[in-house]
C-alpha cells in the first residue's frame, strides 16, 4: 500500500505566480511527496502525490484557472488497472 494514493497533476494560469511561494505553501499545509512545481509568473505545472487532492485543487484555484486536471489513483495503477 502506498502512503499518498493520488497522483494528482494539473496547470494554473494566472499572473505574479510565484514558484517558490507555492512550493512552500505545499509544504507547510498538505501531506505528501513527490511535489513538482515549474514554471513562469504566468503558468505554474502542478505534480503531486496526496491523499488529499481536492485540498491541492482548491488551493490552486485560489492562484489563477486550473485545467488539464489529472488525478490517478496508483494503488489501482499498481493492480493492473486504469488509475
Amino acid at each position: 500500500m502506498l502512503e499518498y494514493k493520488y497522483d494528482t497533476q494539473l496547470l494554473i494560469e494566472g499572473h505574479d505566480l510565484d514558484e517558490s511561494k507555492i512550493i512552500e505553501y505545499f509544504q507547510n499545509n498538505f501531506k505528501g511527496d513527490c511535489l513538482l512545481a515549474v514554471g513562469d509568473e504566468e503558468l505554474i505545472k502542478i505534480h503531486y502525490h496526496t491523499n488529499e487532492p481536492w485540498k491541492v485543487l482548491e488551493y490552486c484555484a485560489s492562484l489563477g484557472e486550473i485545467y488539464d486536471i489529472v488525478i490517478e489513483d496508483m494503488e489501482r495503477q499498481s493492480r493492473g488497472l486504469k488509475g
